[in-house]
């Protein structure tokens, strides 16, 4: 029975980072429960309370203060909400805008394909990307095969 008490001692002098005495002397007021014994750890100021903001029960305010602070919190939740909206939609709105960019790009420069100098084929970069992503089994070997066969390939800017 001793070694456990012992055990237990150890382990939250080494969660709470406190003196052997102090967490001696906790666990007694606890009467051995060690989740108790931290609490008390916290409430006298010798545990920091936990990260995050979440609700600890150490937090040693009483239901008065607590709703009296609720109307501040809820008012820079509101703040926080809008706030966070607000930036999602900047988000939103840059994406757009490369994503848009990026498409009209992509409808502006053509991928040719060419036999001794001679336009065989061509079409948008758009396209090309797509049968890539899409049907990539098909369109690589193509690729591949017509360079064989003697095909060039480039890209061109169309800007009228």
């Amino acid at each position: 029975m001793e070694m456990d008490r012992l055990e237990m001692i150890e382990k939250l002098r080494e969660r709470a980072q406190v003196t052997y005495d102090e967490a001696k002397e906790a666990l007694d007021q606890a009467n051995g429960d060690l989740l108790d014994a931290l609490i008390l750890l916290e409430r006298q100021g010798k545990v920091p309370p936990p990260q995050g903001g979440g609700y600890y029960r150490s937090e040693g305010s009483t239901a008065k203060e607590q709703s009296s602070s609720e109307g501040s919190e809820s008012g820079s939740k509101d703040e926080q909400s809008t706030k966070a909206t607000n930036n999602f939609k900047e988000t939103l709105e840059k994406f757009w805008s490369f994503a848009s960019g990026l498409l009209k790009k992509g409808n502006t420069t053509s991928f040719e394909i060419l036999k001794d100098k001679d336009h065989v084929a061509s079409f948008p970069v758009t396209v090309l990307v797509l049968l890539l992503l899409f049907a990539p089994w098909v369109t690589l070997p193509l690729i591949i095969i017509g360079l064989f066969l003697g095909f060039h390939y480039q890209f061109v800017r169309n800007d009228n």
